[in-house]
């Protein structure tokens, strides 16, 4: 068996809207190496967007899932155990904020919106890390996605910063509390991208041109440099790494 391969291995992805965002870069990934997968979708309003993506990459389980609504994520991982029986790996790639607190000033954020970004971006990733626990006994990788603005002001970010920051958090310790079971937890922290989920970031083009300029490799990243790392992430090869921030950004994170 080649190192990368993840033949015979099924995986849950969570956050494809269209075919920019990065849950889908990496489920092309995951499928190119021989993964089996389930392949969420928001709602009824989304799914058409959604289902033609998961039709062509031959997704196994195509699921409803809005974090916010009770029972829906639940259901998601009943129907794999009852299906699958295991899970081998998962990717969170969800985020969001109120666009009146994401536009505002840290300081101007309302409870109610810090609370829902926080729901939704973070604590959603630990309910799927307790629900896939038990599915992962021979091991397995959970992995969310974050953005540069978690550990340094980036212009424009706003409250998206401290939640990227909670959710980085959350990866080591979950990291540390898995990791004798071998499951294995990273954040991927992706160079700016123009994703669905980006477009709601004031002046979010003058970041990307910024990002390429700066950045080492004088480029931007791009869906598909994403989903190469994360199949190497979820495949054997990476069993001994844990914990990181994983930076897929041309080197920006080093002179931004």
């Amino acid at each position: 068996m080649a190192l990368f391969d993840l033949s015979g291995k099924r995986g849950l992805v969570v956050g494809i809207a269209n075919g920019a965002s990065i849950a889908y870069g990496c489920a092309k990934a995951f499928r190119a190496q021989g993964a089996d997968l389930a392949i969420t979708y928001l709602n009824e309003k989304a799914a058409p967007h959604v289902r033609p993506l998961s039709d062509a990459l031959g997704a196994a389980l195509f699921l409803p899932c809005d974090v916010r609504e009770p029972g829906q994520l639940e259901a998601v991982f009943e129907k794999i155990e009852a299906e699958w029986g295991k899970l081998d790996f998962l990717l969170h790639s969800i985020a969001f904020a109120p666009r009146e607190d994401l536009h505002a000033r840290v300081v101007d954020s309302s409870r109610d919106g810090f609370l829902m970004a926080m729901d939704v971006s973070v604590h959603s990733f630990i309910r799927m890390a307790k629900l896939a626990e038990p599915l992962m006994k021979d091991g397995g990788c959970l992995m969310n996605v974050s953005f540069y603005g978690s550990e340094k002001v980036v212009e424009h970010y706003n409250l998206m910063g401290p939640v990227k920051a909670a959710l980085e958090a959350v990866t080591r310790y979950l990291a540390a509390e898995l990791g004798p079971q071998g499951i294995r937890v990273h954040s991927l922290s992706p160079g700016p991208l123009k994703t669905r989920a980006a477009s709601g970031i004031d002046r979010f083009d003058e970041l990307l041109s910024r990002a390429a300029e700066r950045a080492p490799m004088r480029n931007q990243v791009t869906i598909e440099d994403v989903g190469a790392y994360a199949a190497f992430l979820a495949s054997d090869a990476a069993r001994a790494v844990t914990g990181g921030i994983e930076y897929i950004d041309g080197g920006y994170s080093i002179v931004g």
